[in-house]
């Protein structure tokens, strides 16, 4: 009786490591699965990488050269109006106190550094050239022109450009900042505010649309070419 209950226990074993090993080799085919899958849809993933950080360093460029400009106003009492965007090699600055105004000028100027944005956040395949100036605003930010359909002395705001930008890009800017994936067509003037065209001329736009109206940074469609995405980013409110 002995030897008989000891032989149907190990029958019993047997039965129960033959349901183990099932259950594993399910385990391992679910978990091959589920790695081929994740391997598979990596290209999209990377992509959506790929262009979170593209719009990380779009955004974030505007932002240093706005502390320069801030640093020049509290230290240097330098006045928005003054404001110059020469870039290297500053061939019109002439004088110490053009200098002095000049945004990406060493000492005296504001020392911002004038940096291109990469070719791969553009659709031209080169490396993208920013621009800036004091002739354009945005609605709702800062002060609203007392009447009409153009920027004043008071309302313009200081403003950067980066035209032909990618579509994937703004669409991840807009979705970073919670905005609308829609874009307004716009014929704002994207030249630089430099020595060799100095001060603000009022040749811009209000910048407005239902999805930018209030907001400091966004995309829009430029008027003048087809397809042609611009991100902008307000560096000083008025």
């Amino acid at each position: 009786m002995t030897t008989q209950v000891r032989i149907k226990t190990r029958k019993g074993e047997g039965g129960n490591v033959l349901f183990l090993i099932l259950i594993a080799v399910a385990l391992f085919a679910a978990l091959s699965y589920a790695v081929t899958q994740s391997t598979r849809s990596g290209g999209g993933d990377a992509s959506k990488e790929k262009s979170l950080v593209s719009s990380a360093t779009v955004t974030q460029y505007p932002a240093s050269v706005k502390t320069a400009i801030v640093r020049m106003m509290i230290s240097n009492g330098v006045s928005v109006d003054s404001l110059l965007f020469d870039k290297p090699p500053y061939t019109n600055l002439t004088t110490d106190a053009l200098k002095k105004a000049a945004v990406f000028y060493p000492d005296p100027g504001g020392g911002a550094t004038y940096s291109t944005a990469s070719a791969d956040v553009g659709t031209t395949g080169a490396p993208l050239p920013w621009y800036f100036n004091g002739e354009n605003e945005v609605k709702n930010i800062g002060t609203n022109p007392a009447s009409g359909s153009v920027p004043t002395a008071s309302s313009a705001d200081v403003i950067a450009f980066l035209p032909d930008i990618t579509k994937a890009v703004c669409d991840k800017v807009h979705e970073q900042l919670g905005m609308a994936k829609t874009y307004a067509t716009l014929a704002a003037n994207i030249t630089d505010t430099n020595q060799a065209d100095p001060g603000i001329d009022f040749g811009g736009v209000i910048i407005t649309s239902a999805v930018l109206d209030g907001q400091p940074q966004g995309c829009f469609l430029l008027s003048t070419g087809p397809d042609r995405y611009v991100y902008y980013h307000v560096l000083v409110e008025r």
